[in-house]
């Protein structure tokens, strides 16, 4: 009796139910001996994800809802159907050798010692996470007795066993093309790709990931199951299935390897059918912290100097794609802190940090980005993130709110850092306003990195010597792409930044205030140790980290011959 009377206690103390509410419960715990969350959630006087929360804080494991989640095919393969009928468990995910396993109980130690002699493996080890039972065989059912494999699931829908117009909003696991676009959303997912694209053709369908910065054509699909995959991600993302002629965007999410993952989905009329996008948003991997974003030395110690300033507005700039945002949310979360009030104006909010206000920017109702720094600077900020300056009036907001003592971070579409003060200028912002007020600017770039399984030495010739500055008759070893399993066979696997941190100093501002040229500015940069992004994408190739090629894609590199 004595931990149902706690689990109550608990949920009473946090404001889910009332004292009669316990009452009533435990009185009927008594009469039937049922647990008193069940009874609770019978009642209808509280939601099952709140007791599953409430309960897993209590015992001290992982709590999840199976609602949304997608099986790892693989982890599936491990656990026989009747193993998991038997003791009421779903294998959720592998990775790492690590097997996420769902269970009503998870403190039950026999069952967990039971599963490692059914596993087979000595090197799995078992995760046990709770959830609410009802959930689990909910799971068994219908993930259980499936083909999961996409060439299977396309076989399915091959022999009309499946009629594509009956997918309902129930998400009906039955359904083969359900599965099918779970199964290609997990696989870019395992893939570490940004975007994927369904890209309808004359007689095929066209699915693409963006990995590491490039698209790569996954898989052609018959164009006969286009309708269906349309129904589905329309289905999934709440787009509406009857307009077909206009843009529409929508947001879906999903539970891969055990962690959420958001989707933005975007489709647009095409001349063979609707193209759509889905951008992939993993939490986990949008905050890096700073000590990982793979900068190099210089530009690490450059920008910790720069967020050292506690007045004063630092830009990062660089194409759609190049990793601003990611840096930006380094930046926060080295900043994030109780003692300070972090808020953001972004369009749209990608990634959702604790402690940190987040507001959307919606244009439809006034709300842009210089209304939303006249509102956010009525609610006491320290520092304030800008995702885009597009305008005048926004830089010139941004830049006297950085002039009242706050910290500014935005980002701004620029070639170069130096590139960031003509185009501030072209935009309406004066001279005046500019000097003293601009911390630094960072330009960044992202390049791939070369596959450490399989890249090749070899011996560059006299112009990539001419290139790299490095004497003809001296012997230097470089590296290539050659391409393995480990990186699907493109040669590389993973990206790095390439960066230039440009940060002003007090004779820079003055150069700035007198008419100075973009030249004699960058001048005084270099005079005071700055370094270009080809320089630094140089020193990467130099390193054996990625390849000439590779940069030369990224970076402007004429500016060294």
């Amino acid at each position: 009796m004595q931990a149902p009377l706690r689990l109550g206690e608990r949920l009473v103390e946090q404001g889910h139910i009332s004292p009669d509410q316990l009452t009533i419960a435990l009185t009927e715990h008594k009469k039937t001996n049922q647990r008193l969350g069940e009874i609770l959630v019978a009642m209808g006087f509280v939601e099952v994800d709140v007791v599953r929360e409430a309960v897993g804080s209590y015992v001290g494991y992982a709590s999840m809802s199976l609602k949304e989640v997608v099986p790892d095919p693989k982890a599936i393969s491990l656990v026989s159907e009747t193993f998991a009928n038997n003791y009421q468990l779903m294998p959720i995910s592998l990775q790492d050798n690590v097997l996420k396993v769902a269970m009503s109980n998870p403190g039950d130690i026999m069952t967990l010692d039971k599963l490692k002699r059914h596993l087979q493996n000595p090197h799995i080890q078992v995760q046990p996470v709770l959830v609410v039972e009802a959930e689990i065989q909910n799971a068994i059912d219908s993930y259980y007795g499936y083909e999961l494999s996409i060439e299977g699931i396309l076989r399915e829908l091959e022999t009309g066993q499946s009629d594509l117009a009956s997918i309902s909003v129930d998400n009906e696991y039955s359904q083969p093309m359900v599965r099918l676009v779970d199964n290609l959303l997990t696989d870019a997912v395992k893939r570490n790709a940004s975007d994927i694209h369904f890209e309808p053709e004359e007689e095929y369908i066209r699915i693409r990931y963006r990995i590491d910065g490039v698209l790569q054509e996954i898989r052609l699909l018959h164009k006969m199951f286009w309708s269906g995959l349309v129904v589905r991600l329309k289905v999934m993302s709440e787009l509406d299935l009857t307009e077909q002629r206009v843009p529409q965007d929508g947001r879906m999410s999903l539970i891969v390897h055990g962690r959420r993952i958001d989707f933005r989905v975007s489709s647009l009329p095409g001349t063979h059918g609707e193209n759509f996008v889905l951008r992939i948003l993993d939490r986990e991997k949008g905050i890096v912290p700073l000590d990982d974003l793979g900068l190099d030395k210089d530009s690490y110690d450059e920008l910790k100097i720069m967020m050292g300033r506690p007045t004063g507005i630092l830009l990062v700039t660089g194409p759609t794609g190049s990793g601003k945002t990611t840096t930006l949310y380094s930046i926060l979360n080295e900043l994030n802190d109780v003692g300070v009030n972090i808020m953001t104006l972004e369009d749209p909010v990608e990634y959702p940090m604790s402690m940190i206000r987040q507001t959307p920017v919606n244009e439809e109702i006034g709300m842009g980005f210089a209304a939303g720094i006249r509102a956010l600077l009525r609610q006491d900020p320290d520092i304030i993130l800008i995702g885009e300056v597009r305008d005048g009036e926004t830089a010139e907001m941004a830049i006297r709110a950085a002039m009242t003592g706050h910290q500014v971070f935005a980002t701004l579409h620029t070639n170069s850092a130096i590139g960031a003060i003509p185009r501030l200028l072209d935009i309406g912002v004066s001279r005046s306003i500019l000097s003293g007020n601009i911390i630094g600017i960072v330009a960044q770039r992202l390049a791939r990195k070369l596959c450490e399984h399989c890249k090749e030495p070899y011996e560059p010739e006299d112009f990539e010597k001419g290139l790299l500055s490095i004497p003809e008759d001296e012997r230097t070893i470089l590296y290539k792409a050659k391409g393995c399993d480990q990186c699907n066979g493109v040669g590389y696997k993973g990206r790095l930044a390439v960066l230039e941190t440009l940060r002003f100093t007090s004779e820079m501002d003055d150069l700035l205030l007198e008419g100075a040229s973009q030249h004699a500015l960058l001048e005084k940069a270099v005079a005071n140790g700055f370094s270009t992004m080809a320089q630094s994408g140089i020193r990467w190739v130099k390193q054996g980290k990625t390849t000439l090629e590779e940069i030369s894609r990224v970076v402007n590199l004429t500016e060294l011959l």
